[in-house]
């Protein structure tokens, strides 16, 4: 009985596979037209996966030929090893993989946000931050939950440091706004900005710990358009199957 003919994506799997193998057995390196010869991939689909693998840091490149990338080296490393932002990379992509929404995660810098891993989504209708772009915390989802993060001594110093613009006519910027919106961002795991930054963007956001230790933000920017129940619902779910993975 002849085996069942495997699938595309099955296929598309063991190809990628096979072009790691045979680049990490010649360790000299080797060139597209080897590999695309010894493996019989098509040179147009090679070049695809070429890119794909040498972006993502499991191939590198010297001149011509593709070496071993530090990607292969992250991937048995310890975690110690690997900084923070090799650690929530994949789960960032994840996120925005499974919402086709902007996903990014985030840190404090000051009384900042700082975007340190974005992955933009591919609709039309999106809101795309680039990485180390920073904003202010009192008007992001990401912001409140850093602000929940905080000792109470820090919190008075960052409401007597600050002065708190109104980006949009839904900033919440007094005190008394965000002393609630802190309470509830602590009880409730989670925050959400509506329109608080940008004018049809609504950001949702959950604290990430990793040890114990609060490291940053998971965050996912969504149109307002888009954003009714079910999708917060998602939204919702999504981020915290995210923190507790890498918890």
């Amino acid at each position: 009985m002849n085996a069942p003919a495997l699938s595309n994506p099955v296929k598309s799997a063991m190809r990628t596979l096979d072009v790691i193998e045979f680049v990490v057995a010649h360790r000299q390196g080797v060139v597209a037209q080897e590999i695309a010869g010894a493996l019989a991939i098509p040179v147009s689909s090679l070049s695809y996966l070429l890119a794909t693998l040498t972006e993502r840091g499991y191939l590198t490149r010297s001149g011509r030929r593709y070496l071993p990338g530090p990607g292969l080296q992250r991937l048995h490393a310890p975690d110690a090893a690997q900084s923070l932002e090799d650690r929530v990379a994949p789960l960032v992509r994840a996120l925005k993989g499974e919402l086709n929404e902007t996903a990014a995660f985030m840190v404090q810098r000051g009384w900042e946000v700082e975007s340190l891993v974005t992955e933009a989504s591919d609709q039309a209708l999106r809101y795309a931050v680039d990485p180390g772009t920073r904003r202010p915390l009192h008007a992001l989802a990401a912001g409140k939950v850093i602000l929940s993060a905080l000792s109470e001594d820090d919190l008075a110093r960052y409401f007597a440091e600050t002065t708190r613009a109104a980006f949009t006519p839904a900033t919440r910027h007094s005190e008394a706004d965000l002393r609630s919106d802190i309470a509830e961002a602590r009880a409730d795991g989670l925050a959400v900005a509506r329109e608080e930054a940008t004018v049809g963007i609504v950001g949702n956001a959950v604290p990430v710990l990793l040890d114990g230790r609060f490291v940053g933000v998971f965050s996912v920017a969504v149109p307002a358009v888009r954003f009714d129940a079910a999708l917060e619902a998602r939204v919702r779910q999504a981020l915290l199957r995210a923190a507790a993975a890498l918890a």
